[in-house]
This record gives structure tokens, C-alpha cells and sequence, in this order.
């Protein structure tokens, strides 16, 4: 008997998908919800799984090839056996056409069927290993580009600390061979070419959007941590005791920037048409950096959260997405959204609108530097805020009032308790 392996529903708005990588090959034994394929969508990728145990008799969409929902993945032949489909006009017994995909190659020892990474597979070529015999340290064991390297530095043996295995391979010249100039590369010998994901397609597309159709202008401001660090510092361990969670910083942003929009509604609002659509709900987006683009899960219904819940809410999104387990419903519905460049040591930048929303907060890294206090010039821990927002619902006294009313509730966090 025959199943076909179909494009699964892939949510509200997406109709089509890329396929990435098939993790099988045709006449592979398959057992049942084993992950086949995976589909890349411009929000999100997702696993198809064998539906049934058996063979993956046939591959009927290629790696890079764009799918729509319910269109034909592959078949799988369930039973004894298990032999390759044959095509549509060979006879009983016929062999199996070649199939369109490129079949993947196996990856490490670790019994993985997951492809090794373009770079790694170019240097395991280049170097005659076999790429089953290499241990994978990526996802599901994938072989990456260190792993590669150091396995051809292993096979190499006797190569000097630090160097590449592949170069150590080359014999040295005869001592009485005079130095010969370094080959000239052509810059296409020099490059490497990969085709963009649809989340980085989709990344770029909506960026720039953003840019051509909202009025975006920045305002800066900056906020004295002290008295959040000082919190944390004294709280962070019985917090995490309590919670499960451990107390971070953005938690207390979010807490601070739903005060900050309830008194400036129109950075929470959006524009429809000719219309001004004001949110009295607050689902903050929060910019999570992954491997494959930037994703915006949301934190819903914020305001009605404890700190803890926020924090935990959070982490599990950063989990999830590094995993790429992340839904698109998840990543929907967004009214304002906060960005922290800060993890990865920016000082400060303008953050691009996440359209339709009109504000977007940026968040940067945490400095000791000179200021003044009460006559006096003292180091504090400072960090610079950006508020970039659509000028054409926002005018510059909300947008710098909302900062003003952020860095206030930052700075004195009592006042997220009382609500002033």
C-alpha cells in the first residue's frame, strides 16, 4: 500500500512553502512521525513526518523547489518490502526512475540522517573523508563546519597545533626549492553561494516595506539601571527559586513599556487605511536572533501577566525559536515590540518598524559611564533607549513623552506598582 507524504496546512495567510532538505532518500526504511522533510515558509520551518512506518519509495519535489498547501511531497510503500515505486508507464518489476531530488549524503556517526552543512561537506569532499564517520555536534547531529575541520585535522595526525588538516595534507617543498608565489584564486573559487531561506526572503521584503510605506523616525533617550540592577541583584535567587525562571532585565521592560503606552495610546495603535485603529490591549513582540533571521514571538495579553510570567513566557520563546520550534500563530497579532541589540554589545541603533505596528523600542547594552548627580559627577550603569516610530500617527512630543515616561519607570520601579 501507498501514502502520500502531502504540504501540510502552514497557518493563517501562508499558502506555499520551500522545500529545505530532505533528511531521507528514496528506498530509505522510515518509521512512523520520523521527521522527512523539511519546509521552509516566510515565517517559520516545519517538519513533515512519515505519516505511517515503511520505505520512502519515491521523492517527487526537489530541495529548493516551492510547494504549494496539499501539494504531492513523495510516497511512502508500507509492508514487507518496502521496494522503490516504479513510474507510471514501467511494467511489474520495472526499476524505479531516478528521483528529482539530489539525495542527501549521510551525515556522522552518531546515526544521524540529517545532510552535513554546505561548508563542511565541501571540506570533507576536498579531503577524501566520509562524512558517516564524522560526529556531528549541530541539530539532530548535523555535521558543521568545525566538526568537519576537525576531523580532517584528526585524520591528519601529525599536523602542528593550529592548522588545518586539509593543509597539512599538502607534502612541504624540498628545502632547496626556491619560494614559489601564491596561486592566484579567481573571486569565484573565493565565494560561497546560498540560496536565501524564505524567512530571510520575508525578513528582507518586510523591512523594507516598512521603510517605503510609514513616516519612521527615531528619538533617543537614556535610563539609569541602577535601581533595576539593584532589584534584581537582591531578588534574582529567591526568584528563581520561587519561579522556576531566572529574573532578566526584560521582563521589567515590558512592565515599564505597557505603563509608558497606556499614556501614550498612539504608539500601541496602527493605520488602516484612513483610519487610526487604537489597541486597548497590549500584545508586545519580542525580537528573538536565531541562526536562520530574526523572529518577533508575542507575549500576549502582557499587562495581565505577573513579571514571573513574562520572564518565563519569554524564555520559553528564545528556547523555542533557537529550536525553530516556534508556530506562526505565535509570532502574529503583535501591537509594539522590543528589540535588545544590547546582548550582543550594540550601543545604540534605530530599529525598523515591524509594520503595522508604530513603535518599536530598542534596547542596547549596559555601560558604567560619567554623570551628573546632585552637583556631583558619578559613574552609573546607563543604557541607551531608541524609540523608532511612524510619524505619521505619532508626533514627536508622544514619542519623546513615551520615553520620558519609560526611563521614569525604570528608574523609580515603584511606581509599575502603583501605576503612576
Amino acid at each position: 500500500m501507498a501514502i502520500e507524504i502531502k504540504v501540510p496546512t502552514l497557518g493563517e495567510s501562508v499558502t506555499e512553502a520551500t522545500v529545505g532538505r530532505w533528511y531521507k532518500q528514496a528506498g530509505d526504511s522510515v518509521a512512523a512521525d520520523e521527521p522527512l522533510v523539511e519546509l521552509e515558509t516566510d515565517k517559520v520551518t516545519l517538519e513533515v513526518n512519515a505519516p505511517s512506518a515503511g520505505t520512502l519509495s519515491e521523492v517527487v519535489v526537489a530541495e529548493g523547489a516551492t510547494v504549494g498547501v496539499g501539494a504531492l511531497l513523495g510516497m511512502i510503500t508500507v509492508g514487507a518490502g518496502g521496494e522503490k515505486s516504479t513510474t507510471g508507464g514501467a511494467g511489474k518489476g520495472a526499476a524505479a526512475a531516478p528521483v528529482a531530488s539530489v539525495p542527501p549524503v549521510k551525515a556522522g556517526g552518531s546515526g544521524t540522517s540529517m545532510p552535513p552543512a554546505p561548508a563542511a561537506r565541501k571540506i570533507l569532499t576536498e579531503s577524501g573523508v566520509d562524512p558517516a564517520s564524522v560526529a556531528g555536534s549541530g541539530r539532530r547531529g548535523q555535521v558543521l563546519k568545525e566538526d568537519a575541520v576537525a576531523a580532517v585535522d584528526a585524520r591528519a595526525g601529525g599536523a602542528a597545533p593550529g592548522v588545518s588538516g586539509i593543509a597539512s595534507m599538502v607534502p612541504p617543498p624540498a628545502a632547496s626549492s626556491a619560494p614559489r608565489a601564491p596561486v592566484a584564486l579567481g573571486d569565484a573559487e573565493r565565494e560561497e553561494r546560498v540560496r536565501m531561506s524564505k524567512l530571510r526572503q520575508t525578513i528582507a521584503r518586510r523591512l523594507k516595506d516598512a521603510q517605503n510605506t510609514a513616516a519612521m523616525l527615531t528619538t533617543f533617550n537614556d535610563v539609569d539601571m541602577t535601581a533595576v540592577m539593584g532589584l534584581r541583584s537582591q531578588y534574582k535567587d529567591v526568584f528563581e527559586k520561587r519561579y522556576g525562571v531566572r529574573l532578566g532585565f526584560m521582563g521589567f521592560f515590558v512592565k515599564a513599556a505597557i505603563q509608558a503606552l497606556r499614556d501614550v495610546p498612539a504608539v500601541n495603535a496602527e493605520i488602516d487605511g484612513t483610519d487610526i485603529i487604537y489597541k486597548n490591549y497590549y500584545h508586545i513582540g519580542v525580537a528573538v536572533g536565531t541562526e536562520k533571521g530574526l523572529v518577533v514571538p508575542v507575549v500576549r495579553d502582557a499587562d495581565q501577566l505577573s513579571l514571573a510570567d513574562i520572564e518565563k513566557t519569554i524564555n520559553d520563546f528564545g528556547a523555542r525559536a533557537r529550536d525553530g520550534n516556534l508556530t506562526i500563530e505565535e509570532m502574529q497579532g503583535g501591537t509594539f515590540t522590543i528589540s535588545n541589540g544590547g546582548v550582543y554589545g550594540s550601543l545604540m541603533s534605530t530599529p525598523i518598524l515591524n509594520a503595522p505596528q508604530s513603535g518599536i523600542l530598542g534596547m542596547h547594552r549596559i555601560e558604567q559611564r560619567p554623570v551628573v548627580r546632585e552637583g556631583a559627577i558619578v559613574a552609573r550603569p546607563m543604557m541607551y533607549l531608541a524609540l523608532s516610530y511612524d510619524h505619521r500617527i505619532v508626533d514627536g512630543k508622544e514619542a519623546v513623552t513615551f520615553l520620558v515616561r519609560l526611563k521614569e519607570n525604570l528608574e523609580d520601579p515603584q511606581r509599575l506598582l502603583i501605576g503612576v
